[in-house]
């Protein structure tokens, strides 16, 4: 599909027809990125996508242990309560 940069103020912008939009997923906000001259833009990813994947994948690893041993302070010791 072939399509004509428009001056908006000093910028230039694409018009995508709406068939596009919807096809894509498009809303109001969108991530571009430039890969090798190409200009991609694409739905912005969710907060988190993929993290739980990646969690299992982890624990099946045994790569979701902690680091550093747990270390307790005065405040949890002293000051924190459940309630």
């Amino acid at each position: 599909m072939k399509t004509t940069l428009i001056a908006i103020g000093n910028s230039r912008g694409i018009r995508i027809p709406k068939p596009v939009i919807e096809q894509c997923g498009l809303s109001r906000q969108i991530e571009m990125t430039v890969q090798d001259r190409t200009l991609l833009i694409r739905a912005p990813r969710k907060a988190r996508a993929g993290w739980k994947e990646a969690f299992a994948r982890m624990a099946q690893h045994g790569d979701d242990k902690l680091l550093d041993p747990p270390v307790s302070t005065r405040w949890d010791n002293e000051d924190w309560q459940w309630k």
